[in-house]
């Protein structure tokens, strides 16, 4: 593959070996491609009927669905386990883990029958995120990981890859992707925003998900959300992390709770973090 922006090689061919991962991680696989399945049958479905919630974000039948089906999966084979999702009130636990759910993750992307939505799941250990899994159904690709257990990354049912962040040293090379514009008006932080966009090489909003994965298997380097749930960000920074990149909020802190994130292949970090700086 020809060099470009740092990205001659995108996957290290290691072999896989299934046998390596934990339990929590190989069973958050198999239900994320189950959940992610499920919602094919109403992708891309006309007349699918979209609903509001309190804060005005759409829900479908394949939102609900899917994390019910998570949620009774894992209810029975780790019944000692809490469950928060996007989607249902949280189940306590006593284990210490608490998988944390986003069922269809852009959701207006799947409504509007594009294919860059994914099924995210993740388990967190004492506070922190341990197992993060992204599957992007409708492209056939998955990307998992688990602390010291590394990135894997499949697509059309191929033997998973070890994946690896971009060894692209600077934005002025690099592709930058976000969810969307309009997020960062209403955070008051378009200036940061246009401040990336000049810095970049490319622009593009391939956001949601896909674009942290994207991120952490050598496809761009850097993905920014302004403003980001929980279960939108636990399953993501095992994936960075163990990818060789970082997942932080806008001030270079390493976390899944502060309601922002900042994906990238860590050689842009300090880059990127000058410039969400106001001012920067």
């Amino acid at each position: 593959m020809a060099a470009f922006g740092g990205h001659a090689t995108l996957y290290r061919m290691e072999p896989f070996d299934e046998s390596r991962l934990s339990p929590r991680l190989k069973f958050a696989v198999e239900v994320a491609r189950a959940a992610g399945a499920h919602t094919l049958q109403y992708f891309q479905r006309p007349g699918l009927a979209v609903e509001r919630k309190q804060d005005a974000s759409p829900v479908t039948i394949a939102d609900r669905e899917a994390e019910l089906l998570l949620r009774e999966r894992i209810a029975t084979e780790f019944p000692d386990d809490g469950i928060l999702g996007e989607e249902y009130p949280e189940r306590p636990g006593r284990s210490g883990y608490r998988w944390i759910l986003d069922p269809i993750d852009g959701t207006k992307s799947f409504i509007h029958g594009v294919p860059l939505y994914g099924t995210m799941v993740a388990v967190e250990r004492d506070g922190a995120a341990a197992v993060g899994v992204v599957c992007i159904p409708a492209l056939d690709e998955i990307a998992f990981a688990g602390r010291g257990e590394g990135c894997w990354f499949s697509r059309r049912g191929q033997p998973p890859v070890r994946a690896s962040v971009s060894q692209c040293p600077n934005l002025a090379e690099g592709l930058f992707v976000t969810s969307e514009v309009r997020t960062f008006t209403k955070t008051d932080r378009l200036d940061a925003y246009l401040r990336l966009q000049d810095a970049a090489r490319l622009t593009r909003t391939w956001g949601d998900c896909y674009g942290y994965v994207l991120v952490a298997t050598g496809r761009a380097e850097v993905m920014i959300d302004p403003a980001m749930n929980v279960w939108d960000a636990a399953a993501v920074q095992p994936l960075l992390e163990e990818a060789g990149g970082t997942f932080t909020d806008w001030q270079g802190k390493p976390t899944i709770y502060r309601g922002e994130g900042v994906a990238t292949n860590g050689k842009v970090l300090t880059e990127v973090l000058s410039l969400l700086k106001p001012g920067g």
